[in-house]
Formats: C-alpha cells, sequence, structure tokens
C-alpha cells in the first residue's frame, strides 16, 4: 500500500547536476521521515540526507555543500538537488519514508545516478 515512486536519476557530466524527487503514497507525508540513501557496487552504503516533517535536515560528509533536501507538503514529495557531480556519487539512489506514527518503514526501488566522462 505505501509506494514511494523515484524519478530523476540518469547519466550526467562530472560537475553537472540533477535532481531527483520521490512522491510518497499511502501514507501519511507530514509523520514522515524522508531520506535518501545511496548504494554503489563494491561500497558500503550511505545515508545521504534526511529531512523531518517540520523541515529540518541533516546531511552526510559527502554531500554537504552540494546536495539539497527539500520536501513539497503540497505534493507529498522530496527531492534531492545534487550539484557539482563527482564520479564518487555514481550509485543507485534510493528514497525512504519513515512514519514516527507507525514506524513503519518504506524504500522505492532505486534510481540510477552515473556520473561519468
Amino acid at each position: 500500500q505505501v509506494q514511494l515512486v523515484e524519478s530523476g536519476g540518469g547519466l550526467v557530466l562530472p560537475g553537472g547536476s540533477l535532481r531527483l524527487s520521490c512522491a510518497l503514497s499511502g501514507s501519511t507525508f507530514s509523520d514522515s521521515v524522508m531520506a535518501w540513501y545511496r548504494q554503489a557496487p563494491g561500497k558500503q552504503g550511505e545515508l545521504v540526507a534526511t529531512t523531518t516533517p517540520s523541515g529540518s535536515t541533516n546531511y552526510a560528509d559527502s554531500a554537504k555543500g552540494r546536495f539539497t533536501i527539500t520536501r513539497d507538503n503540497a505534493k507529498n514529495s522530496v527531492h534531492l538537488q545534487m550539484t557539482n557531480l563527482k564520479p564518487g556519487d555514481t550509485a543507485v539512489y534510493f528514497c525512504s519514508a519513515h512514519n514516527v506514527r507507525s514506524n513503519i518503514n518504506s524504500w522505492g526501488r532505486g534510481t540510477q545516478v552515473t556520473v561519468s566522462s
């Protein structure tokens, strides 16, 4: 019933930008901590960014200064604006929602981001 639909991934040149989007349905967006997580082959997964229902944010050190996570309450969606992308950012990016009322964690299927020249 809970669904997370991700979009915005693709191939981009180093130094370029991408904006990932994730739409939540089947759960109360206003009760959900939203996050972006990335996984690349041969590397440990990394929690990239989170945002609370109030809009507070946290970032991994690797993302600070380059990535911005935002909430769009009108559309029950979260976005990750990524700038100055590096080859090391190449990964599958997963959107997650943690409902603080139900304590249910949900994950999207992921969207591929490839940074390469």
